[in-house]
């Protein structure tokens, strides 16, 4: 029962401070509204808000279950949001596509979201795990994970409905693994409506924080088989989704 309690309340603080933090950033709009919007897959206008906010909610509640878990999720929400500003007109999609403009000099601002978030991952999996092994499979749990949601938010509600999808089946468990899912949880929940309404997009700085909240729960959660695993299907699931991008720019 103290365990649920929890649980409860980690969920419960995360999205009541995800609301919150969206409706300050709305009422200040650092930089002035323009900055905060975007033109979404329709072509309609929409909120940045729910980004960050979910970034500061997730990784506050990811922290009070581990401080290495804190860590990652911000980091990959602040990388994020340097995407969302300093990428905004870069046609350039994919990591292919930046590490072509790296090999030729350029560093873009996906090479420093792909190196950044990666690093973070590492720092993360190697306070989370004991054994080396362990440690860098977990890297690459927490940064794929990243990776993989910011794949999937190509429509309104995708990514944060694949991290409520995803994170529910760690509420069963004890520990930082359930705290850490509830936090994941708690940031999808509080943004799903407005995505799903198309009244906000949660860019990269959402995307990848929430997918680095849902790694650090997979990686508590599991031991070197399940890291294993996860990792194998991350990396799977990246490479197919590159081809897939890749053949719908050639066609398009």
């Amino acid at each position: 029962m103290i365990a649920l309690a929890g649980r409860s309340a980690t969920f419960t603080a995360v999205a009541a401070l995800t609301r919150a933090s969206i409706t300050a950033l709305r009422s200040t709009a650092p930089g002035g509204p323009a900055r905060w919007e975007r033109k979404n897959y329709a072509g309609r206008t929409v909120e940045l808000y729910a980004g960050p906010a979910a970034a500061v909610g997730a990784a506050l509640g990811a922290a009070r279950a581990h401080r290495g878990a804190g860590f990652a999720v911000l980091a990959a929400g602040a990388c994020g949001a340097y995407d969302d500003v300093a990428g905004a007109d870069d046609p350039r999609r994919g990591f292919r596509a930046h590490l072509g403009a790296l090999r030729d000099g350029e560093v873009t601002s996906g090479a420093v979201k792909l190196f950044g978030i990666s690093a973070a991952g590492l720092v993360a999996g190697a306070l989370l795990k004991e054994r080396l092994v362990d440690k860098l499979l977990a890297g690459v749990v927490i940064a794929g994970s990243a990776h993989f949601v910011n794949l999937v938010d190509v429509r309104p509600g995708r990514a944060a409905g694949a991290v409520l999808g995803l994170s529910a089946p760690g509420l069963l468990r004890g520990g930082p693994a359930g705290r850490l899912s509830a936090a994941a949880l708690g940031a999808a929940v509080a943004v799903l409506p407005d995505d799903l309404g198309e009244r906000a997009m949660i860019g990269d700085a959402g995307a990848h924080a929430l997918g680095a909240a849902l790694g650090t729960a997979i990686v508590a959660g599991n031991g070197r088989a399940g890291l294993v695993a996860h990792a194998a299907a991350l990396v799977a699931a990246t490479v197919y989704g590159e081809k897939v991008s890749d053949l719908a720019r050639s066609l398009g």
